[in-house]
């Protein structure tokens, strides 16, 4: 159970209006803290200046590259703004790397992400892959989130070297432009266990995105769980909440998670 807290690049300050407390970095590593995740991801200047404080208290994930939403999205590349060294210095235990699957610009971030491979292999530092379908191409294909591109998405992060696959929940039902054999009639929890099974060994976390119902996260956590998936990656699901109701959720997440085995068998 992952907490990010990269959204202040990625959307800027709105993210935070429902929860100003939100705003500050520190309040983010002491609620995951204090709500049991194994992990808090940042990007460095936070790191930098607010995680020595809880340092040996909670994993540190420090994303080493991120973009702002200010440009068109149509052919996006997320750069580079921190290295695995950063990450050593800081007492990381791994890096994430957003890697968009699918940009016109996809020879770039393949090239980008084979140098902090070899960086984080140097280091023994396991790298978490944001990966994330983006550009027109995608969006003619069935838009970001469908099947297709989340599977394919996952796919490539693992070809790529990934330890760690972060993914969107797949929408079965988002099937207009893409190829086959994708054009078909496909359960959510098919979809999902299609996605898991796409990243072979890599281990999959699913992410919650924007803001939604209790029910709703929380039933998608069980199709993710029941699916094979390693865990979650839950932000704006959390910590836009007030902090006593973000701990409380983080509860139920943590006692859907203890049903589940903590190993999974080689699914190969």
């Amino acid at each position: 159970m992952f907490l990010p807290y990269d959204q202040g690049l990625e959307h800027g300050p709105r993210d935070f209006f429902r929860n100003p407390a939100a705003a500050d970095p520190s309040y983010i590593v002491r609620l995951a803290v204090e709500g049991g995740f194994n992990g808090v991801a940042m990007q460095v200047g936070n790191a930098e200046k607010f995680y020595a404080e809880h340092a040996g208290q909670v994993p540190l994930i420090l994303k080493l590259n991120g973009r702002t939403e200010l440009p068109s999205a149509d052919a996006p590349l997320s750069p580079l703004n921190a290295s695995v060294g950063d990450a050593v210095r800081l007492g990381a235990d791994a890096v994430g790397y957003t890697l968009y699957v699918g940009s016109a610009r996809q020879a770039e971030d393949f090239a980008q992400f084979r140098t902090v491979r070899a960086d984080a292999e140097a280091h023994g530092m396991p790298i978490v892959v944001w990966a994330y379908p983006r550009g027109s191409a995608v969006q003619a294909a069935g838009g970001q989130d469908s099947f297709y591109a989340v599977d394919y998405a996952a796919r490539t992060a693992a070809e790529l070297g990934a330890d760690v696959v972060k993914v969107n929940f797949p929408d079965p039902t988002a099937t207009t432009g893409v190829p086959e054999p994708y054009d078909l009639e496909v359960s959510t929890p098919q979809a999902v266990a299609s996605v898991v099974a796409s990243a072979g060994r890599a281990l999959v976390v699913f992410s919650g995105g924007a803001k939604a119902s209790d029910k709703a996260v929380l039933t998608r956590t069980r199709e993710a769980m029941d699916a094979g998936a390693t865990g979650v990656i839950y932000g704006r699901n959390i910590w836009q909440r007030d902090h006593d109701e973000s701990l409380r959720f983080a509860a139920q997440l943590r006692d859907i998670l203890a049903r589940y085995p903590t190993v999974r068998e080689d699914p190969s």
